[in-house]
């Protein structure tokens, strides 16, 4: 799922090329140089009260928890999130559990870090709708919760609050999402019968007959399973391709513009199909997406930066497809061999403990949601 044909890369690479040499992709580096926190549990505590703030957006009904919500894994359960006024994306809600270890931010890495990250789906038509960041402002200035919470935390009064503030609270907030150990920790840490035997004979055939471990590594003995990299996702390769000559354009012209992307990337089904490559212009990267986490992946359908794939049994189905692809020979797992792969994955869920969250506007299981994408 992760790979294009080396024969349909050829065709596009000559065309893109050109493309790259003239246009340099947009930067933001928001979030650098910051000070650091008075008192770090209060700049925690500031960055919980706005993550669970439906006030902070166009229509006061969408909090970064509509789609992060604790009882979810901080996902949704959605294929495409919703966001201001029931609107729907195009990409999947990937849990925010050990964001802190993503090495970048977003399904295409076009944020270096949760800082940089965080303003993004705020002032996102698609997500929270707010117009601008003097408006984000303007709505703290206007709630007496934020006056002592700023104060506290980074020893501002709200007059001298800037957007970044805002932002490293959210991110100090959310370094504490941290997923809750599962069995497989538990096995690396050399207690043997932490799985399952159905699931231990399908760690074999996760990492030597399927070799998911290609991608999803398993480092340390409290791993993330992922490489941090960027792969094809063959599927949307097909779709772009009789599209790519005038995508190049478009994407070329945005750049050239210095215009941001999150707009077009969660409302253009092209340009987010488009994936890294939107950002980069580097022909390698077209399609391409971040590898995901595994941990807690049971709990985190449907899958794909889409949302294109309903059950983890039809994402296995697809990961073997895609592995069989890149060996160049099919991998055939019996049915019950695919079992003891199902119970592995499985054997991933942890422990993670639901946060109650803020008691200030609708439940989060009730909001039309919007938040890391």
């Amino acid at each position: 799922m992760k790979s294009i044909s080396s024969h349909w890369l050829a065709t596009c690479v000559a065309a893109l090329l050109a493309f790259v040499a003239t246009v340099a992709p947009h930067g933001d580096v928001r979030g650098e140089g910051v000070a650091p926190a008075r008192d770090e549990a209060a700049a925690i505590e500031l960055g919980r009260m706005l993550f669970f703030d439906p006030k902070l957006s166009g229509d006061k009904w969408v909090s970064c928890a509509s789609c992060h919500q604790p009882g979810l894994v901080f996902s949704d359960g959605r294929a495409h999130a919703k966001g201001v006024h029931k609107r729907t994306g195009v990409r999947n809600t990937p849990s925010l559990l050990d964001v802190a270890q993503q090495r970048s931010m977003f399904w295409d890495g076009r944020r270096a870090g949760l800082e940089q990250q965080a303003l993004d789906p705020l002032l996102n038509s698609a997500e929270h709708g707010l117009v601008d960041n003097g408006e984000l402002l303007e709505k703290l200035r206007a709630d007496p919760r934020y006056v002592a919470a700023f104060e506290s935390a980074y020893g501002l009064s709200l007059r001298k609050v800037r957007v970044d503030d805002v932002a490293r609270a959210l991110a100090a907030y959310e370094r504490t999402l941290v997923s809750g150990p599962n069995a497989f920790d538990r096995f690396l840490a050399g207690q043997a019968d932490a799985l399952s035997p159905s699931a231990r004979r399908g760690w074999t055939v996760f990492d030597q007959q399927a070799q998911c471990t290609r991608c999803h590594v398993v480092e340390a003995q409290r791993p993330l399973l992922t490489d941090h990299r960027f792969h094809a996702f063959a599927p949307g390769a097909q779709q772009l391709a009789p599209k790519l000559s005038n995508l190049r354009f478009r994407l070329a012209e945005l750049h050239r513009e210095g215009q941001m992307f999150s707009d077009k990337v969660l409302s253009d089904p092209d340009i987010s199909e488009a994936g890294r490559f939107a950002f980069t212009l580097d022909p390698a990267d077209v399609a391409s997406f971040k590898t995901p986490s595994l941990r807690n992946v049971a709990l985190t359908a449907p899958y794909m930066h889409n949302g294109s794939v309903a059950t983890l049994a039809e994402a296995v189905d697809l990961e073997l497809q895609y592995r069989g692809e890149v060996a160049n020979r099919a991998v055939v797992l019996s049915a019950s061999e695919r079992e003891d792969l199902l119970a592995f994955l499985r054997a991933l869920t942890g422990e993670s403990p639901a946060e109650v969250p803020e008691p200030d506007g609708p439940p989060p299981t009730t909001q039309q949601s919007a938040a890391v994408r």
